[in-house]
Formats: C-alpha cells, sequence, structure tokens
C-alpha cells in the first residue's frame, strides 16, 4: 500500500533523476541553481517561511537565505496544510527566482523595439495615458496577485479612477465556482476545509486529475490506506490520469456528461427515497433557471419539492447513460454511496467542472446532490472546490479584483454596498461607479477592436499573468492588438512572455520572496511571508508600482486621488503619526505598506461574515481560516462554516444556519439545471473533442517552472495525447507530429499514445505550459452566461498527420 510520502516521492521521480544528472553535469537551461557559482561558505542559511509561490493548496516552505540569495527549500512541519511535504514543484521553488533572463529595467517600445528608460519615464507614461482618457482604462491581474496588491489595484480603479475595469484572470479558472456556491449559499467559498480529506469514507473527483494538480492534497487522502483506513475514491473524467490509478472506480464520461451524472444521482435518491428527507426540510429550498423568455438571473426562480422531483424524472440511469455515457450501474453506484447516512463523502473539482459553459450549473448541482444527500456540514461531508492559483481565493474572490466587485463579497451594482465602501475609503458619495465593468473575454475583444469599430478600451496594464498564453481563442483576444496604433499595453511581470511580445511598455517585477505578501488559499487560509531577498537590477514590488502611478495620477490633478479630505487615497503614516512617501522606492520599506493596507482592507471582511484577524497574528501563524474570531483575547479560526459545532456565527440551537442565504430565511437552495450539449460539438469536418489542462511539473503558463532546470527537463515541451485505436485509425505513431486545427487557429504537435494519460475515443489531451505551442490559438471562447468563465475543457477539433 503506498504512503503518502512514496506518493509524492514518486510524483516526483521522473523531475528530480533526470534533473539531478543534469544540474551535476552543468546543463541548467534558463536557470542556474542557486550559489552554483558561489564560494563555499560555512554560514549556515537563514530560515523563514512562506506559502508556495505555485498553486492554491497553500502548502508553506521554509526558505533559506544565504549571502542574499535563496539557497535551501524545505517543507514546514509546522504547516497544518502539508506538514513538511511539498510536491515537485514545491521543492524546486527557489529557482523560480534566478532564470537568466529576469527582467531587470523598465523598457519602452520605439519604432518596434523594447529599449531601456527610467522608472520615472515609465510611470509618468502610464499616468498620462490615463489621464487622457480615464474611462478606457483597464487592470488585469490574477490570483497571483498578493492580498495588499490585489487591494490597492481595486482602490486605485474603483475608488480613485471609478472605473470598474478591473479583472483578474481568475475569471477564466473559478469564476463558475464563485457563481455555484453564491446561487445556492448566497456567499462565496467552500464551506468544509481540507480536515475534510482526513476522515471521508468516500472522495469523488469530479473531472480534476488531484494526483497531479493537487499532489500534496491527494496524498493526505491515499496515505490513510497505508495506516489501514478504508477510503472509497471515484474518478469522473473523459481520459485515465494518475487520479485514476488510485481510484477503485472510473466512469468515462462524455463532455458535459457531468450534468446529466449529478442529476440522474438526485433523481435516484428521489426515487428510492434515500434522501435526507429531514436535512432537507429543516434547511433547504428548491431552485430552476429563470424563465427562459426574460434575461437569466443567477438566483433564478422558486420551485417546489413536487416540481424539483418531476425534473428529474426522466434523469433515468438508462437516459443518464445514453446522454453521458457513464454505464447505469454506475450511476445507481453513487446514489448507494450518496444514499448512505453512515458514509461520510467529499467531493473535490477544479476546473473540468469550471471551465465550462455550463459551469454555474454543474458547480450548483453538485452542491446540491450534497444538500440532498445530508452529506454536509460535518467532518467528511463536504462539497469543496479547489483552485489553481495561490490567492485566487484570497485576493481574486475576497478582495474582489472583478468588473462586479468589491472587497469582502460587496458589489459595485448594490447602492448599499457602494455606500459601505465609500464610507470606508473615506470618498465622497458617488464616486464608486455602479456601471459593471467588462468581464475578461468582453475586456480583451474591446481592446483588440478598433476603436472605429466600438473597441472602447485603450490601455490595458497587466500584472502577475500571462494573458497572450492563457486567454482563449488567441487570435481573437490577443493577437488582433498588433497593429491597433491607439491601443497601449503595459505589462508588469518577472520574465518575457507571449503578452510581453505586443507590450509597448515593459516593467520589471519583484516575484515572491523578493518582497513582503500575503495568499489565501483554496480551503479559506489567509497566510502572510516577509521580503527575504531583493529583487534583482531595478526590479520592484508590483504593489509599490501601483501606488507609485497613483501618486503620479495625484500630483498631476486627478481630482479621484483625493479622500474627502483631500489626502492622497494611499496616505501611510509611520507610528510617529508622520506621513511616509511610500510612492518612493527608496522609502517603500520603511513601514510595512502590506500591513497597512491589510488592516484597511480588513474592515470590509466582516459585512459577509468572513471576519480576518488583524495583520500581526497571520506573521506569528502558518495562516488561518476565515471568519477568524476573537474569543477571550485569543484569535480563533473556523473549520467548518455554517455548523453551529464550529462556527460563531450560527445561532445557538440551530445546527445548521445559511446566514447569508438568496432567499434570507438561512437556508440554502437544492438546484435543477437541465442537462444541455456543449455550444460546439464534434463533426464531420472536426470529429476530435480538445481538452486542455496542466501537467504535474509545470505550473500555468511555464513562465517560472520553464526556468526551473529540473522541472524543465522534466518537461520540455507540450504534446497531444491520443487514444491508441484514434492513433492508429490516422496513421500516427507516438512521437510524430499532428496538426490539431480548429474552427478558430491550429498549431503542430508531438503526439504522445500510451504515456501518463490515456483519453477515451474521440478525445485528446493538450496542456498548455508551453509558450512555443499555444494551444489557446485552438480553444474557444464561448462562456457561461453567468460567471463568464470560458469553456477550456471542450472544442472540436481535426488531426492530420505530419509526419516525424
Amino acid at each position: 500500500m503506498i504512503d503518502r510520502r512514496d506518493f509524492l516521492r514518486a510524483s516526483a521521480l521522473a523531475a528530480a533523476t533526470v534533473a539531478a544528472q543534469r544540474l551535476a553535469a552543468g546543463s541548467t537551461s534558463h536557470a542556474a541553481a542557486p550559489d552554483a557559482d558561489a564560494a563555499p561558505t560555512e554560514a549556515a542559511p537563514k530560515w523563514d517561511k512562506a506559502p508556495c509561490r505555485f498553486c492554491g493548496t497553500g502548502c508553506h516552505v521554509r526558505v533559506g537565505v544565504r549571502d542574499g540569495r535563496v539557497v535551501a527549500i524545505q517543507g514546514d512541519v509546522e504547516a497544518a496544510v502539508n506538514k513538511g511535504l511539498l510536491c515537485v514543484k514545491g521543492y524546486h521553488v527557489g529557482l523560480a527566482l534566478y532564470g537568466k533572463d529576469r527582467l531587470t529595467t523598465p523598457l519602452l517600445r520605439k519604432n518596434g523595439k523594447l529599449v531601456p528608460i527610467t522608472w520615472d519615464q515609465a510611470l509618468d507614461t502610464i499616468a498620462r495615458r490615463i489621464m487622457a482618457a480615464p474611462e478606457r482604462f483597464a487592470f488585469y491581474g490574477s490570483g497571483q496577485w498578493t492580498i495588499p496588491e490585489g487591494y490597492a489595484a481595486q482602490k486605485l480603479m474603483k475608488a480613485g479612477l471609478s472605473n470598474n475595469n478591473i479583472e483578474p484572470n481568475a475569471r477564466l479558472c473559478m469564476a463558475s465556482a464563485v457563481t455555484g456556491y453564491l446561487s445556492v449559499y448566497g456567499v462565496d467559498e467552500p464551506a468544509g476545509c481540507y480536515d475534510d480529506f482526513d476522515v471521508a469514507d468516500v472522495v469523488v473527483c469530479w473531472g480534476n486529475n488531484a494526483a497531479e494538480m493537487h499532489p500534496v492534497l491527494f496524498s493526505r487522502i491515499v496515505d490513510r490506506r497505508s495506516r489501514g483506513e478504508a477510503v472509497t475514491l471515484i474518478d469522473i473524467a473523459t481520459r485515465r490520469t494518475r487520479t485514476t490509478e488510485h481510484c477503485q472506480h472510473y466512469l468515462a464520461m462524455k463532455p458535459n456528461g457531468d450534468l446529466a451524472i449529478a442529476l440522474g444521482v438526485m433523481h435516484l435518491l428521489l426515487a428510492r427515497g434515500t434522501y435526507d428527507k429531514d436535512f432537507v426540510e429543516r434547511f433547504c429550498n428548491f431552485r430552476a433557471p429563470s424563465d427562459p423568455s426574460g434575461p437569466p438571473a443567477l438566483t433564478g426562480r422558486a420551485i417546489d419539492f413536487d416540481t424539483f422531483k418531476r425534473e428529474l424524472d426522466k434523469y433515468t440511469p438508462a437516459y443518464v447513460e445514453e446522454v453521458s455515457g457513464v454505464a447505469a450501474k454506475d450511476i445507481e453506484l453513487l446514489a448507494d454511496l450518496f444514499g448512505d447516512p453512515k458514509k461520510k463523502i467529499t467531493s473535490l473539482w477544479c476546473m473540468g467542472m469550471n471551465q465550462h459553459t455550463r459551469g454555474t450549473a454543474i458547480n450548483a448541482l453538485v452542491h446540491s446532490l450534497h444538500l440532498l444527500s445530508g452529506h454536509f456540514g460535518k467532518p467528511g461531508d463536504a462539497p469543496t472546490s479547489l483552485t489553481g492559483q495561490p490567492s485566487a481565493c484570497g485576493t481574486a474572490r475576497e478582495v474582489g479584483t472583478f468588473a462586479h466587485g468589491l472587497p469582502g463579497g460587496l458589489r459595485v451594482d448594490n447602492a448599499e454596498h457602494r455606500e459601505k465602501a465609500e464610507k470606508i475609503w473615506d470618498l465622497p458619495k458617488g464616486r464608486i461607479s455602479d456601471k459593471l465593468g467588462k468581464h475578461t473575454v468582453a475586456m480583451w475583444d474591446s481592446f483588440c477592436t478598433p476603436t472605429a469599430e466600438g473597441g472602447d478600451i485603450a490601455t490595458i496594464w497587466v500584472q502577475v499573468t500571462n494573458p497572450g498564453q492563457t486567454l482563449p481563442n488567441l487570435n481573437k483576444l490577443f493577437r488582433k492588438k498588433s497593429g491597433l496604433e491607439d491601443k497601449f499595453l503595459i505589462v508588469s511581470d518577472v520574465y518575457p512572455t507571449a503578452t510581453t511580445e505586443l507590450a509597448d511598455l515593459v516593467l520589471p517585477s519583484a516575484l515572491w520572496v523578493e518582497k513582503n505578501g500575503m495568499f489565501g488559499n483554496s480551503e479559506r487560509r489567509t497566510q502572510q511571508w516577509f521580503k527575504m531577498v531583493d529583487p534583482p537590477g531595478q526590479a520592484r514590488d508590483d504593489c509599490w508600482q501601483t501606488i507609485a502611478v497613483a501618486r503620479r495620477l495625484f500630483e498631476l490633478g486627478h481630482p479621484g486621488l483625493k479622500d474627502t479630505s483631500g489626502r492622497f487615497l494611499f496616505e501611510t503614516k509611520d507610528a510617529a503619526g508622520k506621513e511616509v512617501p511610500i510612492w518612493q522606492w527608496e522609502r517603500y520599506y520603511d513601514v510595512n505598506v502590506d500591513e497597512r493596507l491589510f488592516d484597511e482592507y480588513r474592515q470590509f471582511s466582516r459585512f459577509k461574515h468572513k471576519d480576518l484577524a488583524p495583520y500581526a497574528e497571520y506573521a506569528k501563524a502558518r495562516g488561518m481560516r476565515w471568519p477568524v474570531v476573537e474569543k477571550d483575547g485569543v484569535w480563533t479560526e473556523t473549520r467548518w462554516r455554517f455548523s453551529e459545532f464550529d462556527d460563531t456565527y450560527v445561532a445557538k440551537g440551530r445546527e445548521i444556519q445559511f446566514y447569508h442565504s438568496v432567499t434570507q430565511d438561512d437556508r440554502a437552495l437544492i438546484w435543477f439545471h437541465p442537462w444541455e450539449p456543449p455550444p460546439e460539438v464534434p463533426d464531420a469536418e472536426y470529429p476530435f473533442w480538445l481538452c486542455t489542462g496542466r501537467v504535474v511539473e509545470h505550473w500555468h503558463s511555464g513562465t517560472m517552472t520553464m526556468r526551473i532546470p529540473p522541472l524543465r527537463n522534466a518537461m520540455p515541451g507540450a504534446y497531444v495525447e491520443l487514444h491508441p485505436d484514434d492513433a492508429r485509425a490516422l496513421g500516427v505513431n507516438n512521437g510524430e507530429r499532428v496538426r490539431i486545427e480548429s474552427r478558430r487557429g491550429a498549431l503542430e504537435l508531438r503526439a504522445w499514445i500510451g504515456g501518463r494519460g490515456a483519453p477515451e475515443r474521440g478525445n485528446v489531451f493538450v496542456p498548455f505550459f508551453d509558450e512555443t505551442k499555444l494551444i489557446n490559438l485552438v480553444t474557444l471562447e464561448a462562456h457561461d452566461p453567468f460567471s463568464k468563465q470560458p469553456d477550456y475543457k471542450k472544442c472540436a477539433v481535426r488531426l492530420t498527420r505530419v509526419g516525424a
């Protein structure tokens, strides 16, 4: 039986062994190992804590620093998330800082070439672009923004410029999880936590490859078997993966089949009478989509139990097998498990359910399945979404850096919410605009459309993300920017990327422990770290860049950069009450700007019971899960929301209380959403399904991990996975070049047949980490009507053998 450490060791083996040999031989590709050229020293490293820079798991690492460089990384044994263990990326995270092509000076495009300029020139360029047309400016960040960075960008846009055109790339990865939570509970983010993985009897993976994408979390589950514990794992997916290898049951589904599966299980629970009648009657209402004759509404329309039951009547095991591809006996298996009140069941999902044109619907249906069956609100019983970015929750969702959002779960189109934000920010009434900004796809479509044709976004500032590689349908949503002379792209990054290729201004940024920071992970855990090393050259913190531009706008006379007393919106004072000019780089670290911004931001956290502790508490801890409440002078985290035994905000005697419910009666909503086919399906011209995703060695667009020699050497380039029968029909052998083409674009890739992943017949899989093989030239920008999240998991393509 494999244990947790063996599992993680196996997942890292290919990378570690190849890399060790190459590093020993001096082959380091983009990056040199820390201290590789330094003389030996007797000095021991100085160690400090930080969350890992990569995914949303929130593993803590111990960072060893010597002579101003990160020289060692260890898993943090004091961290509850990972208990001293890391994945292959985490063990190598320190190398992300030391690629040979780090950006170190501001660059402005002149006569087609990027040439060095000063920081003063760069800041002035940005400020004057904004001053010329503030309503045509947009800010695009990500779940890689630290909490203070995202908060600064949010405040600049909504408090300073009265402009709601700010988005994180989290719109592309977890927006459907947000709308799913909101539509069911009236408030975002999971009710459960990672502790559920330690006690669940059954874990259902809904279209997510947790073994490779969240290996530390997955190891918590498989490790239990080595202790003699019985845990049933079920993989619902369109391809076999390393997750499948650890599962007792693999349910191969057709794309979009997940909707029918959830509906079919709920149908059987009702037909058999094995749903939790008491839980449903006490804590739930029923809901269905709004009347199709009117505009779609996230909150839908109320229905009663009998209507809900009738809507499910058609989703018999036989019908579900027809539309989903999953055998009727496996639908019955799921119903057996969910119908057993003695089982503790945790559902996990990530991009498979989120990057979906029916993403809100499938998220709501999985939550509804847990509510209907009563598998909710107890340790081990939880529907839990996972995230791919280190602060998609803490920054994008909680700080609210979306076109509709304000910090703390508030919205710009709610007058009461705007009033609360204006009070905290000391703004005149009406400063915050009630007009929704453009969501990500609309923002980039507008930017890439000529002004004369209605493209009203003229300038976009990109921080901590790489849309030139990660947006869908890149030819339409990014590459059309080329040749539009009045459009101006600003990019803050640490390395050259597919995005900087079209940038007009490039700003060098500090990375990870080269600055102070705070993240918020997938289980509502807020984490903090301090700066440990200096950034290279003239690279500077993204938060400072935002504040420095805000100050330049203040100096140029933009009225929005003043509060009601005429003070600078980001005014910061030292302990003696004297203002510190934090917009001057040499003075930025005279005070802890992160602490100043965070302690202002945390005022927002109480509106939706997402209470945060003071900054100083996080400096002492390995993160705390909100709501964090003070009890007898001690700040205490919450593991299970809405449950009386753990959540302070649940009224005494209520047992379960959904205190932000849509229906304002403390009840969650059980939804019916019908199964529908995807908007684009294979046909005679484009006969294959395409699914995109990640690999264990690389993180997102590979900007950092492709510069880490052990990871790059272990997985040097993208590929296309095919089913062996499809490969034979096409005459394609392993390693041969294949042209993959959709109605939007095409590229060539090497075929990988019989590798670590095995798609079902008629399906192909391509990872998106390789900047030289941009699969998003092929993908579809069709998106969910509520979350506006694009579907990267299913579009129609054709394959052609190119040759060796």
